[in-house]
């Protein structure tokens, strides 16, 4: 499944770098997060499915695994996710919090959900919030998760972007859908896909042709 999507996704570049796009404007987001984020490269996967609407969106991370928010916020483990902000010049900083910290540290989340929003507005971007989804085997606490980050994102000025609540509409709509790895709790390539789409609808407004059979 992983070197059929490489395949793809090397299929939309091609295409894409053949074809003359008249979009009408360009979007520098930055994705601060951790496997959650980085898992099949999604924001590149962003970035190329972007092509197909009037709004290209250029893309950079700062990731790394298992991260939680506050390890940003203070640039420990060698991140500089501050300094990107800084001197980025971003449209857009996307925060993702640790899979289960909306749960078992909503006050951390919240605490530095409202620090880096403060910092990036400082710096002329706007917040959005990655709202992720509910492990395989946990999917009862996708309200929970989408509520904290929801809450986050209207005290901060910000965006939620409901991947989770997507993921969960996909999977009514088809069971037999997986998008998780082998370990219940990471996207596949095809979470990863679904990720990327959601957020190209919701910065862009617009649905990318790849995506519309999602039905999100």
């Amino acid at each position: 499944m992983k070197h059929l999507f490489k395949l793809f996704l090397l299929t939309i570049f091609i295409t894409n770098s053949v074809k003359t796009f008249a979009q009408k404007d360009t979007l520098r987001v930055l994705f601060v997060g951790n496997s959650y984020t980085y898992y099949s490269e999604m924001p590149k996967i962003v970035s190329v499915l972007s092509k197909s609407t009037s709004t290209y969106i250029e893309t950079v991370m700062s990731t790394a695994g298992g991260l939680r928010l506050k390890y940003h916020f203070n640039q420990e483990r060698g991140l500089k996710t501050k300094e990107l902000i800084k001197n980025g010049n971003f449209d857009i900083v996307v925060l993702q919090e640790q899979s289960m910290g909306t749960i078992t540290s909503k006050k951390e989340f919240f605490e530095y959900a409202k620090k880096l929003s403060e910092y990036i507005k400082k710096h002329n971007a706007k917040p959005y919030f990655f709202v992720t989804w509910a492990r395989k085997n946990t999917p009862g606490i996708q309200k929970i998760i989408t509520k904290a980050y929801k809450k986050a994102a209207k005290e901060n000025n910000g965006v939620a972007v409901l991947v989770g609540e997507a993921w969960k509409k996909a999977k009514k709509r088809q069971r037999t859908l997986n998008l998780f790895d082998p370990d219940g709790s990471h996207p596949n390539a095809i979470g990863s896909f679904l990720s990327a789409c959601v957020f190209v609808k919701t910065i862009t407004g617009e649905v990318p042709k790849k995506c519309e059979a999602y039905n999100y």
